[in-house]
């Protein structure tokens, strides 16, 4: 028998719940609330600095093309600070293994509360680095080495934080518990498109220059501070601890995850393709291509990309729900076809488009993208057992946002420059729902089903 008790965003706690399935153990059901809204804030505060600094950086990727690669034409600049960025996601892979290994091994707590340290710092460091005019080769050199770092500390984040919330989230809620986690990428984006909208119209061009570039990377070191304290503050999951007690945690999760289950990495890795390239081109570089490719100023493009980030927030729990409602697969295929039908139409109307135009069909990409970004961590929480649980969700995530998320605006930039086609990137995004809903076609259910212990 189970006793609820309403939170905000419709997430409820529950008192009582069957082993492995919840919180359990606590005869206080404030205490349970408690305890669920700290998960639900350590998970969020991780990829809201992760995303908050990725978005800094993609908004101030015109800046940061001048500030450390040599002078010459613009679009070579705005490939290598892109090309940087890229980069970055190489190393992804290799730290969702790592960080999966850790996790699975060692706890997800663990985890979460060390990944973050690591991240916030390397963070913090690009605001202190000198500029290509100071030091030469040496400063893209630096830049490409606390990316790098950055890169692979954050490459435990989403999967570790999903596989928290998921874990910890009572039956029948874990889509919309889940969806926290990319409602923290959107506000880390959509704080850090304000934060530097307001830098653009109150600091001169040279100013920017000079040191506002450096402002939004100083951020990181109280936010992570903050995050760490309040992840070291919690328990491990119900799902983990029982594991632990029963001596049955995997010795090797990355062997088992390749012997056991090399059927539901290709689903997770072909359905997180559309995730990537989406979040990417959608979130990150839309601001660019409208200021770079359609003459839109940037403040403009700024205050466009920050109205469509609130309303992805809006929505995102709402498909979160939806998913708890109707199933992962239909959703998730259900976004994989509005994606092939619509990309191409939405792209053509940003051409020449009034501002309130472009405002909507910005909200509109939103919108498609919640469908899918709402329901994808939990069912790559649901489609691997608790064993492999993380260490399956990240390297599958991160695969395919090496592959084809940090990579889609450099893409995106090249193709536009090789084909001379301003649709280029909209063909690149229908390319990539095709292959998540062949993925999606090969799938099973998983909402309907507890979480999977082996």
């Amino acid at each position: 028998m189970s006793t609820r008790k309403a939170m905000p965003g419709g997430l409820v706690a529950a008192s009582e719940w069957k082993q492995g399935e919840g919180v359990v153990g606590h005869n206080d059901s404030r205490a349970d609330a408690g305890l669920l809204k700290r998960a639900a804030l350590a998970s969020f505060i991780g990829n809201f600095v992760e995303w908050f600094d990725y978005a800094s950086y993609g908004y101030l990727a015109t800046i940061i093309a001048v500030m450390f690669f040599p002078k010459s034409d613009s679009m070579t600049g705005l490939l290598a600070a892109y090309g940087v960025f890229a980069v970055s996601f190489v190393v992804r892979p290799l730290g969702g293994v790592v960080w999966g290994h850790f996790g699975d091994r060692h706890g997800r707590r663990a985890a979460l509360s060390l990944s973050i340290l690591i991240m916030s710092c390397s963070t913090f460091l690009i605001a202190f680095l000198p500029t290509y005019a100071h030091v030469g080769m040496i400063a893209p050199a630096l830049l490409l080495l606390v990316r790098v770092v950055q890169g692979f500390s954050a490459s435990g984040e989403y999967a570790g934080a999903s596989a928290f919330l998921a874990e910890f989230a009572p039956p029948g809620k874990r889509g919309v518990y889940t969806s926290i986690v990319p409602a923290s990428t959107a506000a880390g984006l959509l704080f850090g498109s304000v934060f530097v909208a307001v830098m653009h119209a109150v600091l001169s061009t040279q100013q920017l220059h000079d040191f506002g570039w450096r402002l939004p990377f100083l951020l990181a070191a109280p936010f992570g501070l903050v995050g760490r304290y309040i992840r070291l503050k919690l328990e491990d999951t119900p799902k983990f601890k029982a594991l632990e007690g029963a001596h049955d945690v995997a010795k090797a999760p990355v062997t088992e995850l390749l012997t056991r289950h090399r059927g539901k990495m290709l689903i997770a890795f072909g359905v997180t393709c559309l995730n990537a390239v989406a979040f990417y081109l959608v979130l990150s570089y839309m601001p660019t291509y409208l200021s770079t490719e359609l003459g839109m100023s940037e403040t403009a493009s700024f205050v466009a990309a920050t109205i469509s980030l609130a309303a992805y927030i809006g929505l995102i729990f709402l498909m979160g729900a939806l998913s708890d409602r109707v199933g992962r697969k239909t959703m998730l295929i259900g976004a994989s076809i509005l994606f092939v039908l619509l990309t191409v139409p939405l792209f053509k109307g940003l051409a020449g488009a009034s501002f309130a135009t472009i405002v909507m069909i910005q909200i509109a990409f939103g919108a498609l993208l919640t469908l899918n970004d709402g329901t994808l961590p939990c069912f790559l929480s649901e489609i691997f057992p608790t064993r492999v649980r993380y260490s399956g969700f990240a390297f599958c995530f991160n695969a395919a946002n090496a592959l084809f998320g940090g990579t889609a605006p450099l893409v995106a930039t090249w193709l536009i420059a090789t084909t001379g086609s301003k649709l280029a990137p909209a063909w690149y995004l229908v390319g990539a729902a095709g292959v998540a809903l062949i993925a999606m076609l090969a799938s099973s259910e998983t909402s309907r089903s507890p979480l999977a212990d082996d």
